[in-house]
């Protein structure tokens, strides 16, 4: 089967982006062809429109997606028409590291969006396995948070949080109020979240931080305060800048834990190297969820331990996908997640 002319909106070269029709889209074996009706936009759309993520032009963007089966193999028993939403990370399930079980890390897997084309558009077509059932408690605009929910899901299981630990959480955008919330769940004693914002301080408390505070507050020695002198446990950089990540080598304590969550894109930079050596930190970066994330998140949804729809602050046609894209690039604290409607 094939979807003749399907609708996408496709980046021709940095910044140049543009309502049209691809080729045809081909169902292979063991596929699944799900049409698209809502996706989500995230920072690395942005690098990817704005060029700073080299990828090969013309591109259909966007990794972050639900939508319906249209069809599938009989194995799978997906019904036609039921909700689901998609891994992006695709592996070739073959090599030292699938067969390892760290299947986001293999040297032939590729992101849709990015190596190949992704969610912006009414059709995609995945093998069965990066496919999971939708249960009907979680809503249409929430559900394509789940991904992104499965890399923080994965990252903290790399970083292994025990109960009764303090967690520093760096930058509560989209993916550290997620941190908030996941390292709570885990038995987190303490949530520290620190962000500029006073909108989003309010919502990490909201979503179980203990503490927040402004960067332009004593930070280090309010975090000293509050941990008999020691430092955090671990700190979550979730900006993924050199001056976050100095900040977080500062906050963990002596044998402590830095979880670098956000892209970091410089290539030199100075950093406290002997600070990190003294305190014998161990460095954490987490780069793709493996399948096994996405049953435990729509889990941790449906019981109601995360909660997703508060993170939802702008639902758009997907035809304003570059006011979306543009949008993550203002500084404006209301914006929280901004989710494509296809329909």
């Amino acid at each position: 089967m094939s979807v003749k002319l399907m609708k996408a909106m496709l980046l021709q070269a940095p910044s140049d982006l543009v309502q049209t029709t691809v080729d045809d889209l081909t169902v292979g074996a063991g596929e699944v062809l799900v049409e698209v009706t809502h996706s989500g936009v995230c920072g690395t759309d942005l690098k990817i429109f704005r060029g700073d993520i080299p990828v090969q032009y013309p591109r259909v963007m966007g990794h972050e997606m639900i939508g319906k089966v249209v069809t599938a193999p009989t194995a799978t028993g997906l019904a036609i028409g039921s909700r689901v939403v998609i891994n992006p990370v695709l592996s070739c399930g073959q090599c030292f590291y699938c067969q390892a079980g760290q299947e986001n890390l293999c040297p032939s897997g590729f992101l849709l969006g990015r190596d190949k084309n992704g969610g912006f558009a009414d059709h995609i077509c995945v093998p069965a396995e990066a496919v999971f059932p939708l249960p009907s408690q979680i809503s249409n605009d929430c559900a394509p948070l789940i991904q992104v929910m499965t890399t923080c899901h994965h990252a903290q299981n790399l970083s292994s949080i025990n109960p009764g630990e303090t967690v520093v959480v760096v930058g509560l955008g989209v993916s550290g109020l997620l941190h908030v919330q996941l390292a709570k769940a885990r038995g987190a004693s303490r949530v520290i979240g620190i962000t500029g914002s006073p909108v989003r301080r309010s919502m990490a408390e909201k979503f179980g931080a203990d503490d927040t505070f402004s960067p332009d507050e004593d930070v280090t020695q309010e975090i000293l305060n509050l941990t008999g002198g020691r430092g955090a446990d671990l700190v979550i950089d979730c900006v993924g800048s050199m001056n976050t990540l100095r900040q977080a080598i500062e906050l963990a304590r002596p044998g402590g834990r830095l979880l670098l969550f956000g892209i970091y894109t410089d290539e030199i930079a100075t950093l406290p190297f002997y600070q990190l050596y003294f305190k014998e930190l161990i460095l954490t970066n987490a780069r793709a969820a493996k399948a096994e994330d996405f049953p435990a998140c729509i889990q941790l949804v449906v019981d109601g331990t995360i909660d997703l729809d508060s993170m939802i602050s702008h639902v758009l046609p997907l035809v304003e996908l570059e006011q979306a894209i543009r949008m993550l690039d203002e500084r404006d604290e209301a914006r929280m997640k901004v989710i494509l409607d296809h329909t």
